[in-house]
């Protein structure tokens, strides 16, 4: 299938190639003139092209995590009487601002997004600006302290990630490290895919997710399942999106666990 942004143009695979893991997806893009075979995980390369992102994964493929995870976070700060426009929220995963700007239709008024890769911050300022006060380019497992600063500024007292979680983009260890730097009773909005929670999981975050709960570290408060976006197949994938508050830090021994 041919999708044209002026002079961009997305294909995505037949049939026969179709059958990709959602790890190993892909798609052929020609832009001016040249054509690339772009992974959906080489993020670098779709943030450095204007439109594409949404083109991929929000029109064609019918991405609705942002609104998903971030209208469950509004239901429960409703729920218990808070005001959005009270909190410092950081956004790790953060990308081209599409969760920033969710949560500023919520009202937040105050977001710091935090991302591993550069592509991801000048997509955000050309896509989005304004959204963010700050924007972190960092690793979270390696953060110094000028970035620690930066990054655990206020503290937060709210933390989301959206669509970031397993895959390698983001692991068990920065998640940690990024729900350490909120304060306690932070709420915290996130999801996963369905499979790293219900079954066997090489991730690593069924493990820290169901400790964090044991262990009074993290108490849930709302989840929802439902079809985070379509494989390039045309198959639903199924998310969980959770939120809760942050009750205590993850303790080192937990993260080594968790890989």
């Amino acid at each position: 299938m041919n999708e044209t942004i002026t002079d961009l143009t997305v294909r995505f695979p037949s049939d026969d190639d179709a059958a990709a893991s959602q790890d190993t997806e892909w798609c052929e893009v020609l832009a001016d003139g040249e054509r690339h075979m772009i992974r959906f995980h080489d993020y670098h390369e779709i943030y450095d092209v204007p439109g594409l992102y949404e083109r991929i994964f929000h029109d064609h493929l019918k991405c609705q995590s942002p609104e998903v995870v971030i209208g469950l976070l509004g239901e429960q700060l409703e729920r218990a009487g808070v005001e959005p426009a009270g909190l410092s929220v950081l956004d790790v995963g953060a990308g081209n601002g599409l969760v920033g700007e969710e949560l500023q239709r919520l009202g937040v008024a105050a977001i710091v997004g935090v991302d591993i890769i550069p592509e991801a911050a000048r997509a955000a300022e050309r896509d989005r600006p304004g959204v963010y006060d700050d924007y972190v380019i960092c690793d979270l497992t390696q953060l110094d302290g000028d970035d620690r600063a930066r990054v655990g500024a206020g503290p937060p007292s709210c933390m989301t990630t959206v669509a970031a979680l397993g895959f390698d983009d983001i692991p068990p260890r920065a998640f940690a490290e990024a729900y350490n730097l909120a304060e306690e009773g932070a709420w915290v909005a996130f999801n996963l895919k369905a499979d790293f929670l219900e079954r066997v999981d090489e991730s690593g975050f069924r493990g820290l997710i169901r400790r964090m709960v044991r262990e009074d570290a993290f108490q849930p408060m709302a989840d929802r399942r439902y079809v985070h976006r379509l494989s390039i197949a045309g198959e639903p994938l199924e998310y969980v999106a959770l939120v809760g508050r942050k009750r205590a830090d993850v303790p080192e021994a937990w993260m080594a666990d968790a890989g």
